[in-house]
Formats: structure tokens, C-alpha cells, sequence
């Protein structure tokens, strides 16, 4: 099959994903910017934030799985070019990401303090405040933060990338700014930095839901207040993206589990864990990126009946995960002494770091790409079930078991944590090939829908 036979070629592909990695690379470093903005007030705001971010990222991992569902569905009914579908679809979307954002900000506003005290009860007093702090303010933050999801999924799921990345460019600047003003200028200190952060969010989701509204595209959404639920739609969106919601919300109680852990080893471990996990989320985005992108490309060869194709992809996004991967580990590690002197990070904290991300440079080449490229594929082929089961076993015999054994029983410290995700990384990869090579996961796919 010759590259002009193929949906997309490698110009095509490019423009796709060089906006999602723009995209993902400038979330990530103004979170890093974040985080040394606040490490700068002192260890403890550092700490707080980074534990509450721990249940904020589990409520945004919820709803870019929402997100998810609709991007496969939406692309499959553009592959089939049925666009009035895929506007339905969308309409839908957005209203069930409306309404489940704002129920679920106000059960945590409501039981805030209970929940922080029930999965961080032993951290320092100082820390608990910061906490207190900087979920109230992030909580009223969830609707702006599914649905800006739920709009940049609409917007990728059409093959434009483009717009969401110069969205998120203006809402991300906003944020950086509103933060160096307010800790720096009014020294509003963690409080600052939570009121910058909702209202870059709530910015973002009013800015795509605008542009949503024009006509000339391929997918409108427009009368906002007539929206009405359609149990079909809504149905199959939430059959794809409860999977992947589970999957990823597993993923997120994982991480909590291991924070409570961290937590007990003291400030200097969970400042350390903190910014190690933000350059390690940073030399994934490129990964992240290509996988994001490969959704959309399955999801329209699966809808166009081109099967054969959708394989095609997803090794030929491999071996481009692999590539990126190992660039981005590198040139986090080049960075990361200048970025924890920065940070203002104490001696000790930043030397924890500087090892565990030495690890990350060596592993995570490696084993990463096909853990989580191969699923990416998978899912938008519809094939989220089984994701689901293997990504949550290994999560929890992995990643909590193993690192919990390691760092409560045999005493490895913070660096327990990271040889549970090496582990985990390493299973996948070996059952998700296994499953890619037996072909069975492109039978579970959506088909003429």
C-alpha cells in the first residue's frame, strides 16, 4: 500500500501532531511553572498543592475519558462522512459534560475537608491548610475543565488540532501571569496560585465553546439551551468512555494510595516526588501526543471500513512514540539541575529528583511506547474493555502493591515508587503486543455505526 493510498500521509500526520504536542508540552511546563512559582513560598505550599493535584488529576483524567468516548465516536461518523451523526453526537457531549462536572464540583465542594482529611490525615498541619486552600478554588474549576475537554476533543476528533492548541497558548498564558501577579505581587501565596488556575480553566471552556458555535466547520455545536438528552448517543459515548474512565480513574486512586505513602516519608520526599513527577510527565507529552492524535486517525479508518489501515497506524505511531520518547527523556534530563535550582527546591529534595529521574531516562524509552501506544489504537477501534481489565490489574499489583511493599516494608524510599511503575510499564507492553498481534481487538471495533 503506497503512501498516496493511505487517509493520511506523513505531512498530514504531522500537522496533526505537532499541535497536540505544542499543546501538551505547554500544559506541562506551565505546571512546572506552577509548581516553582510555588516551591519559591516554601516546601509545605509546594506540598499541598501537589497532594491536591493528586485528586484533581483523577477528576481531569475523568473527564478527558468522558471526552474520549466522543472523539471515537465523532471521528467514526466523519469516516463514514456523516457529518449531521457526528454534530449530534457532539451536542451531546457537551451537555453530559456539563451536567456531571457540576455535580461532581459540588460534592467535593461540599465534602472538601472530609475528603482531604481521609486520604492525607497524616501530613503536617501546614501542609493540610495549603491543601484546604487550593481545592476549594480548583473544585469550582471542574466545569471549565471538562468542558474544555469535551471542545478540544470535538475540535480533534475533525482533524483540527490547531485551534486547541492556540486556545490552550492564550489560557495558559493567562494562568502564568495570573500567578506570577498574585504570589508575587499581592503574595497571595498557594491561595494565588488555585484562584489563577480556575480562572484560566473557566477561560478556556467559554473560549472553545464560542468558536464551537460558528457554522463554517464540520462540526457545530450551537443552541446551547435547547440541548436534550438522546439516550442513543449519550449511550454510546459513555460505553466507551466509562471504560476509559475507569481505566484512567484506576490509575488516579493509584496514585493517591501512593501518595499516602510518600506522604509519611516526609516534606523533603513529597517535594522531591512532586517535581519528579512533573518532569516526568513532561518527557511523556510527546508520547502522550502521538497517541492522542492516533485516536482520531483509527476512529476515521474504522468508520471509512478500512481496517488493514488502522493497523497500519497505529505501528507506524509506534515507531514515532519510540523516537519522541527517547529525544524528550534526554532533554528533560538535560534540564533538570537547572529546573530544581530554580524551583528554589532544597538540597536534598533536588538530589531525590535528579535520581529518580536518572531512572526515568534509562526505562522509560524503552518500555513506554508500546505499554500505551498500542491502547490508544485499541480503544478508538473500540476495543476498551479489555484495555480497561489489563491497565487496572497491572495499575494495582504494580504500581500500588509493589511500590507500597517497597517503600512502607522494605524501606526504598521514594525511588520504591518508581521501580512499581517500571513494572507496570513492562507488563502492559508484553500483553498489549500479545493482543495487537492476535488481531482480536479489531473485531471488537465500531464498524458503520
Amino acid at each position: 500500500m503506497t503512501e498516496e493510498k493511505h487517509l493520511f500521509n506523513n505531512k498530514t500526520l504531522l500537522l496533526m501532531m505537532i499541535p497536540i504536542i505544542a499543546e501538551q508540552l505547554l500544559n506541562s511546563l506551565m505546571g512546572m511553572a506552577d509548581s516553582m512559582m510555588v516551591s519559591n513560598v516554601g516546601s509545605a505550599a509546594l506540598s499541598g498543592v501537589s497532594l491536591v493535584d493528586s485528586i484533581n488529576n483523577l477528576v481531569v483524567q475523568a473527564f478527558n475519558a468522558m471526552a474520549t468516548g466522543g472523539v471515537i465516536i465523532c471521528s467514526n461518523y466523519i469516516g463514514q462522512k456523516n457529518h449531521k451523526k457526528a454534530e449530534e453526537a457532539a451536542r451531546q457531549l457537551v451537555m453530559i459534560s456539563t451536567v456531571i462536572s457540576v455535580l461532581l464540583m459540588l460534592i467535593c465542594l461540599i465534602f472538601r475537608n472530609g475528603l482531604l482529611r481521609l486520604i492525607f490525615g497524616s501530613v503536617e498541619p501546614d501542609v493540610m491548610e495549603a491543601s484546604g486552600i487550593y481545592f476549594f478554588l480548583t473544585a469550582l474549576s471542574y466545569p471549565g475543565v471538562s468542558l474544555a475537554a469535551a471542545g478540544s476533543a470535538i475540535y480533534r476528533a475533525q482533524g483540527n488540532t490547531r485551534l486547541p492548541m492556540i486556545v490552550a497558548i492564550v489560557s495558559n498564558s493567562v494562568n502564568i501571569i495570573g500567578n506570577a501577579v498574585l504570589i508575587w505581587g499581592f503574595g497571595l501565596g498557594v491561595f494565588g496560585a488555585a484562584l489563577a488556575t480556575c480562572f484560566s480553566r473557566i477561560f478556556s471552556a467559554i473560549v472553545l465553546l464560542l468558536l464551537l458555535y460558528r457554522k463554517n466547520q464540520k462540526i457545530s455545536v450551537r443552541d446551547y439551551l435547547a440541548l436534550r438528552p438522546d439516550r442513543k448517543n449519550i449511550g454510546r459515548i459513555l460505553s466507551l468512555g466509562i471504560p476509559n474512565g475507569i481505566e484512567n480513574s484506576m490509575f488516579q486512586f493509584g496514585k493517591l494510595a501512593i501518595q499516602s505513602s510518600v506522604s509519611t516519608l516526609g516534606t523533603a520526599a513529597v517535594a522531591a516526588q512532586a517535581m519528579t513527577n512533573i518532569m516526568e510527565n513532561v518527557n511523556g507529552i510527546a508520547g502522550v501526543a502521538i497517541g492522542t492524535g492516533l485516536m482520531t486517525i483509527v476512529g476515521q479508518c474504522i468508520g471509512a471500513g478500512r481496517k488493514d489501515e488502522a493497523i497500519y497506524y497505529i505501528k507506524k505511531m509506534i515507531v514515532w512514540a519510540y523516537i519522541a520518547i527517547l529525544a524528550s527523556c534526554l532533554f528533560v534530563y538535560a534540564i533538570i539541575r537547572p529546573v530544581t535550582s530554580l524551583a528554589g527546591m532544597e538540597e536534598a529534595s533536588a538530589a531525590l529528583c535528579i535520581y529518580m529521574m536518572g531512572w526515568i531516562t534509562i526505562v522509560k524509552p524503552l518500555a513506554w511506547s508500546p505499554s500505551f501506544v498500542i491502547a490508544y489504537g485499541m480503544r478508538a477501534a473500540g476495543d476498551v474493555k479489555f484495555s480497561m481489565i489489563l491497565s487496572t490489574c497491572t495499575m494495582w499489583l504494580c504500581r500500588v502493591t509493589l511500590a507500597t511493599f517497597l517503600v512502607r516494608v522494605i524501606g526504598f524510599g521514594t525511588m520504591g515508587v518508581w521501580i512499581g511503575m517500571f513494572a507496570d510499564w513492562s507488563l502492559r507492553a508484553v500483553f498489549f503486543s500479545l493482543r495487537f498481534k492476535s488481531g482480536k481487538w479489531i473485531h471488537s471495533s465500531l464498524g458503520n455505526t
